[in-house]
Protein backbone atom coordinates (compact mmCIF):
# COMPACT_ATOMS: atom_id res chain seq x y z
CA UNK A 1 0.00 0.00 0.00
CA UNK A 2 1.56 3.27 -1.11
CA UNK A 3 1.17 6.74 0.32
CA UNK A 4 2.26 9.09 3.07
CA UNK A 5 1.14 11.61 5.65
CA UNK A 6 2.01 15.27 5.10
CA UNK A 7 2.71 17.13 8.32
CA UNK A 8 4.75 20.08 9.55
CA UNK A 9 6.40 21.47 12.68
CA UNK A 10 3.56 23.99 13.07
CA UNK A 11 0.42 25.38 11.49
CA UNK A 12 1.01 27.82 8.65
CA UNK A 13 3.92 25.88 7.16
CA UNK A 14 2.07 25.11 3.93
CA UNK A 15 0.61 21.64 4.52
CA UNK A 16 -2.62 22.29 2.65
CA UNK A 17 -0.96 23.90 -0.36
CA UNK A 18 1.61 21.11 -0.62
CA UNK A 19 -1.04 18.41 -0.11
CA UNK A 20 -3.25 19.85 -2.84
CA UNK A 21 -0.31 20.30 -5.20
CA UNK A 22 0.73 16.66 -4.82
CA UNK A 23 -2.85 15.42 -5.14
CA UNK A 24 -3.36 17.52 -8.27
CA UNK A 25 -0.13 16.38 -9.89
CA UNK A 26 -0.63 12.68 -9.17
CA UNK A 27 -4.25 12.87 -10.34
CA UNK A 28 -3.18 14.57 -13.56
CA UNK A 29 -0.70 11.74 -14.11
CA UNK A 30 -3.63 9.34 -14.05
CA UNK A 31 -2.95 7.85 -10.63
CA UNK A 32 -5.81 7.11 -8.26
CA UNK A 33 -5.38 9.35 -5.21
CA UNK A 34 -7.17 8.48 -1.97
CA UNK A 35 -7.31 11.68 0.13
CA UNK A 36 -7.57 11.76 3.92
CA UNK A 37 -7.51 14.50 6.56
CA UNK A 38 -6.30 14.21 10.14
CA UNK A 39 -8.68 15.77 12.64
CA UNK A 40 -12.25 17.06 12.50
CA UNK A 41 -11.89 19.77 9.81
CA UNK A 42 -14.43 19.89 6.95
CA UNK A 43 -12.90 22.58 4.72
CA UNK A 44 -9.69 20.84 3.67
CA UNK A 45 -11.51 17.59 2.78
CA UNK A 46 -13.73 19.67 0.51
CA UNK A 47 -10.63 20.95 -1.27
CA UNK A 48 -9.28 17.40 -1.55
CA UNK A 49 -12.49 16.28 -3.22
CA UNK A 50 -12.42 19.21 -5.63
CA UNK A 51 -8.87 18.32 -6.70
CA UNK A 52 -9.06 14.50 -6.81
CA UNK A 53 -12.72 13.87 -7.55
CA UNK A 54 -12.88 11.51 -4.56
CA UNK A 55 -14.36 11.98 -1.07
CA UNK A 56 -11.77 12.76 1.59
CA UNK A 57 -12.08 10.82 4.83
CA UNK A 58 -11.43 12.34 8.26
CA UNK A 59 -9.11 10.28 10.47
CA UNK A 60 -9.51 11.33 14.09
CA UNK A 61 -8.37 9.12 16.94
CA UNK A 62 -9.82 11.33 19.67
CA UNK A 63 -13.34 11.21 18.31
CA UNK A 64 -13.07 7.56 17.23
CA UNK A 65 -11.40 4.44 18.65
CA UNK A 66 -8.07 3.53 17.08
CA UNK A 67 -9.56 0.32 15.67
CA UNK A 68 -12.20 2.32 13.84
CA UNK A 69 -9.61 4.74 12.41
CA UNK A 70 -7.48 1.87 11.13
CA UNK A 71 -10.54 0.10 9.73
CA UNK A 72 -11.99 3.11 7.93
CA UNK A 73 -8.58 3.86 6.40
CA UNK A 74 -8.35 0.33 5.03
CA UNK A 75 -11.96 0.25 3.87
CA UNK A 76 -11.56 3.43 1.87
CA UNK A 77 -8.27 2.26 0.36
CA UNK A 78 -9.85 -1.07 -0.57
CA UNK A 79 -12.82 0.65 -2.23
CA UNK A 80 -10.61 2.62 -4.64
CA UNK A 81 -11.27 1.71 -8.27
CA UNK A 82 -7.53 1.10 -8.80
CA UNK A 83 -4.54 0.74 -6.48
CA UNK A 84 -4.44 4.17 -4.92
CA UNK A 85 -1.80 6.43 -3.45
CA UNK A 86 -3.01 7.59 -0.04
CA UNK A 87 -2.28 11.24 0.71
CA UNK A 88 -3.11 12.10 4.33
CA UNK A 89 -3.03 15.78 5.21
CA UNK A 90 -2.08 16.39 8.82
CA UNK A 91 -3.43 18.89 11.31
CA UNK A 92 -1.49 21.57 13.23
CA UNK A 93 2.08 20.50 14.09
CA UNK A 94 2.99 16.82 13.84
CA UNK A 95 2.82 16.08 17.58
CA UNK A 96 0.11 18.60 18.52
CA UNK A 97 -3.03 17.01 19.94
CA UNK A 98 -5.58 17.70 22.62
CA UNK A 99 -3.00 18.04 25.42
CA UNK A 100 0.68 18.92 25.81
CA UNK A 101 1.40 15.63 27.58
CA UNK A 102 -0.14 13.38 24.94
CA UNK A 103 -0.24 12.89 21.17
CA UNK A 104 -3.93 11.96 21.33
CA UNK A 105 -5.72 13.67 18.47
CA UNK A 106 -2.45 14.44 16.66
CA UNK A 107 -1.17 13.67 13.18
CA UNK A 108 1.57 11.58 14.80
CA UNK A 109 -1.06 9.33 16.33
CA UNK A 110 -2.64 8.79 12.91
CA UNK A 111 0.79 7.99 11.43
CA UNK A 112 1.30 5.31 14.09
CA UNK A 113 -2.19 3.84 13.69
CA UNK A 114 -2.00 3.59 9.90
CA UNK A 115 1.72 2.92 9.57
CA UNK A 116 2.08 5.95 7.32
CA UNK A 117 5.50 7.41 6.58
CA UNK A 118 5.62 11.13 7.35
CA UNK A 119 6.73 13.84 4.94
CA UNK A 120 7.49 17.00 6.89
CA UNK A 121 6.78 20.38 5.27
CA UNK A 122 9.27 22.83 6.76
CA UNK A 123 8.94 26.58 6.33
CA UNK A 124 12.58 27.27 5.55
CA UNK A 125 12.34 31.05 5.43
CA UNK A 126 15.46 32.45 7.13
CA UNK A 127 16.99 29.02 7.88
CA UNK A 128 19.76 26.81 6.55
CA UNK A 129 21.51 24.35 8.91
CA UNK A 130 18.94 25.21 11.57
CA UNK A 131 16.32 23.53 9.39
CA UNK A 132 18.28 20.28 9.64
CA UNK A 133 18.46 20.66 13.42
CA UNK A 134 14.69 21.06 13.53
CA UNK A 135 14.14 17.99 11.34
CA UNK A 136 16.57 15.92 13.42
CA UNK A 137 14.69 16.83 16.57
CA UNK A 138 11.38 15.80 15.05
CA UNK A 139 12.82 12.55 13.70
CA UNK A 140 14.07 11.53 17.15
CA UNK A 141 11.08 12.68 19.19
CA UNK A 142 8.97 9.51 18.91
CA UNK A 143 10.52 6.26 17.63
CA UNK A 144 7.08 5.01 16.53
CA UNK A 145 6.77 7.86 14.01
CA UNK A 146 8.77 7.34 10.81
CA UNK A 147 9.77 10.60 9.16
CA UNK A 148 10.67 9.53 5.64
CA UNK A 149 11.52 12.91 4.21
CA UNK A 150 11.16 16.65 4.03
CA UNK A 151 9.77 19.25 1.65
CA UNK A 152 11.25 22.69 2.22
CA UNK A 153 8.77 25.52 1.62
CA UNK A 154 9.32 29.27 1.17
CA UNK A 155 12.80 28.74 -0.25
CA UNK A 156 14.42 32.03 -1.29
CA UNK A 157 16.75 30.99 -4.11
CA UNK A 158 18.61 28.11 -5.73
CA UNK A 159 21.57 28.73 -3.43
CA UNK A 160 19.24 28.64 -0.41
CA UNK A 161 17.89 25.30 -1.65
CA UNK A 162 21.43 23.96 -1.98
CA UNK A 163 22.26 24.96 1.60
CA UNK A 164 19.13 23.25 2.91
CA UNK A 165 19.79 20.02 1.02
CA UNK A 166 23.44 19.90 2.09
CA UNK A 167 22.53 20.51 5.73
CA UNK A 168 19.87 17.78 5.66
CA UNK A 169 22.22 15.29 3.99
CA UNK A 170 24.97 16.05 6.49
CA UNK A 171 22.98 15.98 9.71
CA UNK A 172 20.05 13.68 8.76
CA UNK A 173 21.44 11.23 6.17
CA UNK A 174 18.48 8.84 6.46
CA UNK A 175 15.90 11.52 5.69
CA UNK A 176 15.19 12.36 2.05
CA UNK A 177 14.64 15.84 0.66
CA UNK A 178 11.70 15.46 -1.71
CA UNK A 179 11.99 18.99 -3.00
CA UNK A 180 12.17 22.72 -2.38
CA UNK A 181 9.26 25.06 -3.09
CA UNK A 182 10.13 28.70 -3.81
CA UNK A 183 8.30 31.62 -2.26
CA UNK A 184 5.27 32.40 -4.39
CA UNK A 185 2.28 34.38 -3.14
CA UNK A 186 0.26 33.09 -6.10
CA UNK A 187 0.19 29.66 -4.43
CA UNK A 188 -1.78 30.97 -1.44
CA UNK A 189 -5.21 29.41 -0.98
CA UNK A 190 -8.05 31.98 -0.73
CA UNK A 191 -8.94 33.10 2.78
CA UNK A 192 -11.14 30.79 4.81
CA UNK A 193 -12.02 33.28 7.56
CA UNK A 194 -15.59 32.70 8.62
CA UNK A 195 -15.71 29.97 6.01
CA UNK A 196 -16.35 32.54 3.31
CA UNK A 197 -14.46 30.32 0.90
CA UNK A 198 -15.38 26.64 0.90
CA UNK A 199 -14.79 23.98 -1.70
CA UNK A 200 -18.50 24.07 -2.57
CA UNK A 201 -17.97 27.68 -3.67
CA UNK A 202 -15.22 26.39 -5.99
CA UNK A 203 -12.43 28.79 -4.96
CA UNK A 204 -9.90 26.44 -6.55
CA UNK A 205 -10.26 27.27 -10.22
CA UNK A 206 -9.01 24.88 -12.85
CA UNK A 207 -6.21 27.31 -13.57
CA UNK A 208 -5.20 27.44 -9.89
CA UNK A 209 -5.22 23.63 -9.59
CA UNK A 210 -3.15 23.31 -12.77
CA UNK A 211 -0.70 25.83 -11.32
CA UNK A 212 -0.33 23.73 -8.17
CA UNK A 213 0.22 20.59 -10.24
CA UNK A 214 2.80 22.38 -12.40
CA UNK A 215 4.65 23.52 -9.29
CA UNK A 216 4.67 19.98 -7.87
CA UNK A 217 6.01 18.54 -11.14
CA UNK A 218 8.69 21.20 -11.27
CA UNK A 219 9.79 21.22 -7.63
CA UNK A 220 9.05 17.82 -6.08
CA UNK A 221 10.24 14.25 -6.64
CA UNK A 222 6.77 12.86 -7.25
CA UNK A 223 7.98 9.42 -8.33
CA UNK A 224 9.71 8.81 -5.01
CA UNK A 225 6.79 10.26 -3.06
CA UNK A 226 4.28 8.02 -4.84
CA UNK A 227 6.52 5.03 -4.11
CA UNK A 228 6.52 5.51 -0.34
CA UNK A 229 4.94 2.54 1.42
CA UNK A 230 2.96 2.01 4.62
CA UNK A 231 4.03 -0.33 7.40
CA UNK A 232 1.64 -3.13 6.47
CA UNK A 233 2.30 -4.97 9.74
CA UNK A 234 0.20 -2.34 11.54
CA UNK A 235 -2.82 -2.93 9.30
CA UNK A 236 -5.17 -5.84 9.94
CA UNK A 237 -5.72 -8.39 7.16
CA UNK A 238 -9.48 -7.79 6.95
CA UNK A 239 -10.52 -4.14 6.57
CA UNK A 240 -14.23 -4.73 6.08
CA UNK A 241 -15.33 -5.69 9.58
CA UNK A 242 -19.15 -5.65 9.67
CA UNK A 243 -20.68 -2.86 11.70
CA UNK A 244 -22.25 -5.22 14.24
CA UNK A 245 -18.81 -6.66 15.09
CA UNK A 246 -16.99 -3.37 15.58
CA UNK A 247 -16.04 -2.28 19.08
CA UNK A 248 -16.75 1.19 20.39
CA UNK A 249 -16.11 2.92 23.71
CA UNK A 250 -19.05 1.14 25.28
CA UNK A 251 -18.12 -2.35 24.00
CA UNK A 252 -19.60 -4.27 21.10
CA UNK A 253 -22.21 -2.59 18.94
CA UNK A 254 -25.70 -3.88 19.81
CA UNK A 255 -26.80 -6.23 17.08
CA UNK A 256 -30.47 -5.86 18.04
CA UNK A 257 -30.35 -2.24 16.86
CA UNK A 258 -28.86 -3.09 13.50
CA UNK A 259 -30.93 -3.75 10.47
CA UNK A 260 -31.41 -7.36 9.40
CA UNK A 261 -30.16 -7.80 5.87
CA UNK A 262 -33.54 -9.22 4.83
CA UNK A 263 -35.37 -6.01 5.67
CA UNK A 264 -35.87 -3.31 3.04
CA UNK A 265 -33.58 -0.28 3.24
CA UNK A 266 -34.68 2.82 5.11
CA UNK A 267 -34.80 5.89 2.89
CA UNK A 268 -33.03 8.85 4.51
CA UNK A 269 -32.99 12.32 2.93
CA UNK A 270 -29.60 14.02 3.38
CA UNK A 271 -29.18 17.74 2.67
CA UNK A 272 -26.15 18.37 0.47
CA UNK A 273 -25.51 21.59 -1.43
CA UNK A 274 -23.30 24.70 -1.04
CA UNK A 275 -25.20 25.72 2.11
CA UNK A 276 -25.00 22.27 3.73
CA UNK A 277 -21.66 20.73 2.84
CA UNK A 278 -20.11 19.77 6.18
CA UNK A 279 -20.57 16.11 7.07
CA UNK A 280 -18.30 13.22 7.92
CA UNK A 281 -18.21 10.78 5.02
CA UNK A 282 -17.99 7.95 7.54
CA UNK A 283 -21.36 8.97 8.97
CA UNK A 284 -22.88 8.35 5.55
CA UNK A 285 -21.07 5.03 5.18
CA UNK A 286 -22.16 3.86 8.63
CA UNK A 287 -25.77 4.79 7.89
CA UNK A 288 -25.62 2.77 4.66
CA UNK A 289 -24.07 -0.19 6.48
CA UNK A 290 -26.87 0.01 9.05
CA UNK A 291 -29.50 -0.24 6.32
CA UNK A 292 -30.02 3.25 4.92
CA UNK A 293 -30.67 4.22 1.34
CA UNK A 294 -29.42 7.80 1.22
CA UNK A 295 -31.13 10.30 -1.05
CA UNK A 296 -29.47 13.71 -1.34
CA UNK A 297 -31.48 16.89 -1.70
CA UNK A 298 -30.87 20.64 -1.80
CA UNK A 299 -32.63 23.02 0.60
CA UNK A 300 -31.38 25.76 -1.73
CA UNK A 301 -32.81 24.48 -4.99
CA UNK A 302 -35.39 21.74 -4.37
CA UNK A 303 -38.93 22.88 -3.61
CA UNK A 304 -39.75 19.83 -1.54
CA UNK A 305 -38.30 16.77 0.15
CA UNK A 306 -37.66 13.54 -1.77
CA UNK A 307 -40.63 11.19 -1.84
CA UNK A 308 -41.20 8.20 0.46
CA UNK A 309 -38.52 9.16 2.95
CA UNK A 310 -38.48 7.91 6.54
CA UNK A 311 -35.94 10.30 8.06
CA UNK A 312 -33.96 13.50 7.46
CA UNK A 313 -30.30 14.37 8.10
CA UNK A 314 -29.45 18.10 8.01
CA UNK A 315 -25.66 18.47 8.29
CA UNK A 316 -23.61 21.58 8.87
CA UNK A 317 -22.48 24.25 6.49
CA UNK A 318 -23.00 27.96 6.00
CA UNK A 319 -26.72 28.67 5.66
CA UNK A 320 -26.03 32.30 6.62
CA UNK A 321 -24.19 32.79 3.32
CA UNK A 322 -27.32 31.71 1.46
CA UNK A 323 -29.87 33.09 3.90
CA UNK A 324 -32.07 34.95 1.42
CA UNK A 325 -32.09 32.05 -1.01
CA UNK A 326 -33.07 29.63 1.75
CA UNK A 327 -35.73 32.06 2.98
CA UNK A 328 -37.25 32.37 -0.48
CA UNK A 329 -37.57 28.59 -0.84
CA UNK A 330 -40.83 28.44 1.09
CA UNK A 331 -41.71 25.05 -0.38
CA UNK A 332 -38.76 23.40 1.33
CA UNK A 333 -39.34 25.22 4.61
CA UNK A 334 -42.97 24.06 4.59
CA UNK A 335 -41.94 20.49 3.78
CA UNK A 336 -39.55 20.41 6.74
CA UNK A 337 -42.29 21.69 9.05
CA UNK A 338 -44.73 19.06 7.79
CA UNK A 339 -42.16 16.28 8.34
CA UNK A 340 -41.49 17.41 11.92
CA UNK A 341 -45.22 17.71 12.66
CA UNK A 342 -45.63 14.13 11.43
CA UNK A 343 -42.98 12.97 13.95
CA UNK A 344 -40.52 11.94 11.26
CA UNK A 345 -37.04 11.54 12.80
CA UNK A 346 -34.94 14.59 11.93
CA UNK A 347 -31.30 14.93 12.97
CA UNK A 348 -29.54 18.29 12.47
CA UNK A 349 -26.04 19.60 13.20
CA UNK A 350 -24.66 23.15 13.37
CA UNK A 351 -25.77 24.80 10.10
CA UNK A 352 -28.65 22.33 9.94
CA UNK A 353 -29.65 23.42 13.44
CA UNK A 354 -29.51 27.08 12.38
CA UNK A 355 -31.80 26.28 9.44
CA UNK A 356 -34.34 24.77 11.85
CA UNK A 357 -34.43 27.97 13.95
CA UNK A 358 -36.81 30.85 13.26
CA UNK A 359 -34.10 32.56 11.28
CA UNK A 360 -31.15 34.92 11.50
CA UNK A 361 -31.24 38.31 13.22
CA UNK A 362 -30.17 41.42 11.36
CA UNK A 363 -26.72 42.71 12.28
CA UNK A 364 -23.74 44.50 10.77
CA UNK A 365 -22.67 41.12 9.43
CA UNK A 366 -25.98 39.77 8.22
CA UNK A 367 -29.39 40.70 6.85
CA UNK A 368 -32.38 39.22 8.62
CA UNK A 369 -33.82 36.03 7.16
CA UNK A 370 -36.54 33.55 8.11
CA UNK A 371 -35.92 29.81 8.15
CA UNK A 372 -37.93 26.68 9.03
CA UNK A 373 -39.01 27.87 12.50
CA UNK A 374 -39.02 24.50 14.25
CA UNK A 375 -37.11 25.89 17.23
CA UNK A 376 -38.47 29.16 18.70
CA UNK A 377 -35.18 31.06 18.65
CA UNK A 378 -33.21 33.19 16.23
CA UNK A 379 -29.54 32.95 15.40
CA UNK A 380 -27.12 35.86 15.23
CA UNK A 381 -23.76 36.01 13.51
CA UNK A 382 -20.73 37.15 15.49
CA UNK A 383 -17.52 38.84 14.31
CA UNK A 384 -15.43 36.34 16.26
CA UNK A 385 -15.57 32.60 16.63
CA UNK A 386 -18.10 31.52 19.24
CA UNK A 387 -16.96 27.94 19.81
CA UNK A 388 -14.18 25.61 18.73
CA UNK A 389 -13.10 22.24 20.04
CA UNK A 390 -13.83 18.61 20.72
CA UNK A 391 -16.97 17.67 22.60
CA UNK A 392 -18.10 14.56 24.44
CA UNK A 393 -21.84 14.12 24.68
CA UNK A 394 -23.80 11.78 26.89
CA UNK A 395 -27.41 11.23 25.89
CA UNK A 396 -29.65 12.38 28.74
CA UNK A 397 -32.73 10.74 27.24
CA UNK A 398 -33.71 8.10 24.72
CA UNK A 399 -33.54 9.88 21.35
CA UNK A 400 -33.48 8.94 17.69
CA UNK A 401 -29.71 8.43 17.65
CA UNK A 402 -29.41 6.30 20.77
CA UNK A 403 -30.46 5.29 24.24
CA UNK A 404 -30.06 7.30 27.40
CA UNK A 405 -26.50 7.03 28.70
CA UNK A 406 -24.86 6.46 25.32
CA UNK A 407 -21.67 8.46 24.79
CA UNK A 408 -20.83 10.05 21.43
CA UNK A 409 -17.92 12.28 20.55
CA UNK A 410 -17.79 15.15 18.11
CA UNK A 411 -16.54 18.63 17.33
CA UNK A 412 -17.98 22.14 17.55
CA UNK A 413 -17.01 25.12 15.40
CA UNK A 414 -19.20 28.13 14.63
CA UNK A 415 -19.38 31.91 14.46
CA UNK A 416 -23.03 32.13 15.43
CA UNK A 417 -25.08 31.83 18.58
CA UNK A 418 -28.73 31.21 19.28
CA UNK A 419 -31.01 33.20 21.52
CA UNK A 420 -32.20 31.82 24.85
CA UNK A 421 -33.92 28.50 24.19
CA UNK A 422 -37.21 28.25 26.15
CA UNK A 423 -37.03 25.96 29.16
CA UNK A 424 -39.84 23.78 27.82
CA UNK A 425 -37.63 22.66 24.92
CA UNK A 426 -36.00 19.42 26.02
CA UNK A 427 -32.20 19.24 26.38
CA UNK A 428 -30.99 15.75 25.48
CA UNK A 429 -27.18 16.08 25.62
CA UNK A 430 -24.87 16.45 28.60
CA UNK A 431 -21.79 18.02 27.04
CA UNK A 432 -18.23 18.02 28.36
CA UNK A 433 -14.73 18.85 27.17
CA UNK A 434 -11.74 17.04 28.67
CA UNK A 435 -13.75 16.25 31.78
CA UNK A 436 -15.12 19.77 32.22
CA UNK A 437 -18.91 20.02 32.05
CA UNK A 438 -20.11 22.55 29.48
CA UNK A 439 -23.83 22.21 30.08
CA UNK A 440 -26.92 20.83 28.40
CA UNK A 441 -27.46 20.90 24.65
CA UNK A 442 -29.03 18.69 21.98
CA UNK A 443 -32.48 20.26 21.67
CA UNK A 444 -35.55 18.14 20.87
CA UNK A 445 -39.00 19.08 19.67
CA UNK A 446 -41.20 16.11 18.82
CA UNK A 447 -38.83 13.72 17.00
CA UNK A 448 -36.50 16.47 15.77
CA UNK A 449 -33.06 16.53 17.42
CA UNK A 450 -30.67 19.41 16.74
CA UNK A 451 -27.35 20.64 18.09
CA UNK A 452 -24.34 22.78 17.26
CA UNK A 453 -22.11 19.70 17.68
CA UNK A 454 -20.99 17.64 14.69
CA UNK A 455 -21.11 14.08 16.03
CA UNK A 456 -18.90 11.41 14.49
CA UNK A 457 -20.93 8.20 14.31
CA UNK A 458 -17.68 6.21 14.34
CA UNK A 459 -17.20 7.20 17.98
CA UNK A 460 -20.09 4.89 18.84
CA UNK A 461 -21.32 2.65 15.99
CA UNK A 462 -24.63 2.09 17.80
CA UNK A 463 -25.64 5.58 16.65
CA UNK A 464 -26.18 4.77 12.98
CA UNK A 465 -28.18 1.65 13.79
CA UNK A 466 -30.29 3.52 16.33
CA UNK A 467 -31.19 6.25 13.84
CA UNK A 468 -32.15 3.66 11.22
CA UNK A 469 -34.31 1.83 13.77
CA UNK A 470 -36.02 5.10 14.74
CA UNK A 471 -36.71 5.92 11.10
CA UNK A 472 -38.04 2.43 10.43
CA UNK A 473 -40.49 2.99 13.28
Amino acid sequence: MNGFLISAPQSGSGKTTVSLAIMAALTRRGLAVAPFKCGPDFIDPGYHRAVTGHPSINLDAWMCPEEFVRSTFQINMAHSAAPAVAVIEGVMGLFDGIAASSTSGSSAQIAVITGAPVVLVVNARGMAASAAALVKGFAGFDPQVRIAGVIFNNVGSDSHATLLKEALAGYCPDIVCYGCIPRDENLAIPSRHLGLVTAEDNPLSGEFIDGLADMAERCLDLDRLAGLGFNSALLSPSPSTPLRERKCDGGMASSDRLVNGAEPPVKIAVARDPAFCFMYEDNLRLLREAGAELTFFSPLHDTGLPGDIQGIYLPGGYPELYAKQLESNTGMRDAIRVAVAADMPVYAECGGFVYLAKGIEASELQETADFAGIFPVRCRMLPRRKALGYRQTELAADVSIGAKGAVVRGHEFHYSEIGAMPEEVERCYRVSRQGVTLGAEGFRIRNCLASYIHLHFGSNPDIAGAFIAACRG
